[in-house]
């Protein structure tokens, strides 16, 4: 068992041994792995077959297991090494220390979105992008995307999110009229008027590389996705009560049948159900503050 951190608390060592065990897992070819295993399970309503790690309840079980078989990796490489996690509802502009020259570095330049400091910009020579949806070599970035600007949730919408008692609802998809917690936090269709639009929220606030199904490719994924792992913890200690659903397979009549996975169904890649990870505690502890 280990612990992770908020990142606006590690020490400048911790940040830096962070940075440097991710980089190794590039440098030794297995990084790329988790650029394509996140693009291959991306599947989105529209089409057919299996959704696992979108738009579907196994959303927050599947992140999860994703992270804890890269931390294993990293800490192959440094086992004092975590995922620290982002609150982006206190560190919410990018003047924030998260986006420092030693840590994530900073935002891309106006003229093709290249990332120009930090050990992740492609001069420094450690962090070519080698799969994506584009073209080019390098990290891109876009804070707070000025054409269209946007903010990062608020603690008051993630408390809104937090309070909802229902996991999720039937078509178990992004569409509106799923109205559990999962999708809120998920964040697909609903409009920034509606205080919705969490997660997603979040990627297209970091623009570039992480705005779409290769999104691992900006390191700070990670970070994010801690965070949504902690707020899952979080929904699950206010509602004691309420449960990962559905928690049993659709029937072969349901639309969804063959498209999502129960509590107790195999979760690919891995084969394991999404119930062994309901509980965190057996892997890691959040230190929170």
């Amino acid at each position: 068992m280990y612990i992770r951190r908020n990142q606006r608390n590690l020490t400048s060592v911790q940040r830096a041994r962070f940075v440097q065990a991710v980089i190794e897992v590039k440098r030794n070819g297995g990084y790329d792995k988790y650029v394509k295993l996140h693009s291959k399970y991306f599947a989105a309503d529209g089409e057919s077959g299996l959704r696992v790690a979108h738009m579907a309840p196994t959303f927050f079980p599947w992140h999860r297991q994703f992270l804890i078989t890269f931390e294993q990796e990293l800490r192959t490489i440094d086992p004092t090494v975590t995922i620290p996690y982002w609150d982006w509802t206190r560190d919410n502009s990018k003047s924030a220390a998260l986006w420092a020259a030693d840590f994530m570095g900073g935002d891309g330049r106006d003229s093709d979105g290249q990332v120009m400091t930090g050990p992740f910009a492609y001069g420094n020579g450690d962090w070519p992008i080698t799969y994506g949806v584009t073209k080019e070599k390098y990290l891109t970035r876009n804070m707070g995307r000025p054409d269209r600007p946007i903010k990062l949730p608020t603690k008051e919408e993630l408390q809104g999110a937090l309070s909802m008692a229902q996991y999720d609802t039937a078509p178990w998809n992004s569409a509106p009229k799923t109205q559990g917690f999962r999708n809120k936090i998920e964040g697909w269709t609903v409009s920034d008027s509606a205080g919705g639009y969490l997660h997603n929220r979040v990627h297209q606030w970091v623009g570039g590389h992480m705005t779409g199904a290769s999104s691992p490719n900006d390191p700070v994924f990670w970070l994010h996705h801690a965070f949504i792992d902690l707020i899952w913890t979080r929904w699950q200690r206010m509602h004691p009560k309420s449960s990962y659903l559905p928690d049993r397979p659709l029937g072969a009549k349901d639309p969804e049948h063959g498209r999502v996975i129960s509590a107790e169904e195999p979760m690919p890649p891995w084969s394991l159900h999404p119930s062994a990870v309901f509980d965190h505690r057996p892997f890691y502890l959040y230190e929170e503050n």
